[in-house]
């Protein structure tokens, strides 16, 4: 088992799974609004089954996606951080940074403020060459946060292999963020 790592910015602790995060994490996962750029909304085994693979993956390496506590009501609020895709993807093998928070905490920067500190550790402590991100071509809140890390768009798109053919969500588009332009942060 790895040194599991915690990441703490003003607003935020990113930190392991508890067994009290599963349940708003499945509800979470139910809304259709929170879920609208995912194929379909999670039922509560599948969110349980995803919150203890986060668990054990942190476990075994010292960091992935993290649970999301917000510091000033102490309550669980998504998740946040690094994951190695478990599908086949143009650019594989990459880690990628990914977020999804419960949507009353959307539009005040808290994905913006958490992935910073996380891109921080990850070139930092992880020393990573690279980490990407990628979502629907209609995901606009988070090519937004993408944008506001510095994230570079990548012009070809792909067919996200886990999505079906002719779904309305099967075409992504990829931004990344390297040591190169790490200044920025």
């Amino acid at each position: 088992m790895a040194h599991m790592r915690e990441i703490e910015t003003d607003r935020l602790l990113l930190r392991q799974w508890k067994d009290s995060d599963y349940s708003p994490y499945a509800l979470m996962c139910a809304d259709a609004e929170t879920m609208r750029y995912f194929p379909r909304v999670l039922s509560k085994e599948e969110s349980w089954s995803m919150a203890e693979r986060n668990h054990a993956l942190i476990n075994m390496r010292g960091w992935g996606l993290w649970a999301v506590e917000y510091k000033p009501t102490k309550q669980f609020i998504g998740f946040l951080g690094l994951h190695v895709p478990s599908v086949e993807l143009p650019f594989s093998p990459c880690i990628e940074i990914g977020w999804r928070l419960e949507r009353h905490h959307w539009g005040n920067g808290l994905a913006t403020e958490g992935a910073k500190a996380v891109l921080d550790f990850a070139f930092d402590d992880l020393a990573l060459p690279e980490v990407v991100s990628f979502t629907s071509l209609t995901n606009k809140r988070s090519e937004r946060v993408m944008q506001k890390l510095g994230m570079v768009r990548d012009e070809l798109t792909f067919e996200h292999p886990a999505i079906p053919e002719g779904h309305a969500l099967r075409e992504h588009g990829r931004d990344c963020w390297t040591t190169f332009n790490a200044g920025i942060r």
